[in-house]
């Protein structure tokens, strides 16, 4: 699959394992990958970002995975999820940092093997490369560029997704900034060919 990743996802993939590095994570996130993508310059994904104005909300972006972090990487449909059930996360997460520091929760904290010097990628991480490869087909698309790793961390139900949508980037939003107002349009008729 990686032979069929631009310079510029590979530039990627390796800024999300230094970002990883930086951040002392014991592995890769989907996070990171996004982190990564923010830096690249020059290719449509950069285009997207910033005509989205997600370079100039990077502090905000920052913040919203620092609280998701502390809630230890649940979503805020997870979180609203358990307060109609009566369950009030942010006393949890209090409580349990008053007595353990904060950061308590924080689902990737180092891991045992932070010494190896390999970061491997998460589950989530390796999902988001996966639905790359996927995106990029089902454009027609030849090659996975930055784009279509935009596109698919969209597209994976999670932090990154939810953070992205609370920034005005959805996949339809991300779809309409690289490829224009017609889109979506084009990926409708594509699937109803392949389906009949």
């Amino acid at each position: 699959m990686f032979e069929r990743f631009t310079r510029g996802a590979r530039a990627t993939v390796k800024g999300a394992v230094a970002q990883a590095e930086r951040a002392g994570a014991g592995s890769v996130t989907e996070e990171h990958l996004l982190l990564a993508l923010l830096e690249q310059e020059g290719g449509r994904a950069a285009f997207a970002v910033t005509a989205l104005g997600l370079h100039d909300r990077r502090a905000s972006l920052d913040a919203a995975f620092t609280e998701a972090r502390r809630r230890g990487g649940l979503t805020r449909a997870d979180t609203d999820a358990l307060a109609d059930i009566g369950i009030d996360l942010g006393a949890i997460v209090s409580r349990v940092e008053g007595a353990h520091g904060e950061g308590a929760l924080d689902a990737d904290r180092r891991s045992r093997r932070w010494w190896s010097g390999h970061r491997p990628f998460t589950p989530g991480a390796k999902t988001v490369l996966e639905n790359a490869l996927r995106v990029a087909l089902g454009r027609g698309d030849r090659f996975i560029g930055e784009e279509h790793l935009l596109l698919a961390l969209t597209a994976k139900p999670g932090v990154v997704a939810d953070v992205l949508a609370e920034h005005g980037a959805t996949y339809t939003s991300v779809q309409r900034a690289l490829y224009g107002p017609d889109a979506g349009r084009g990926d409708a008729d594509q699937g109803h060919a392949q389906a009949g």
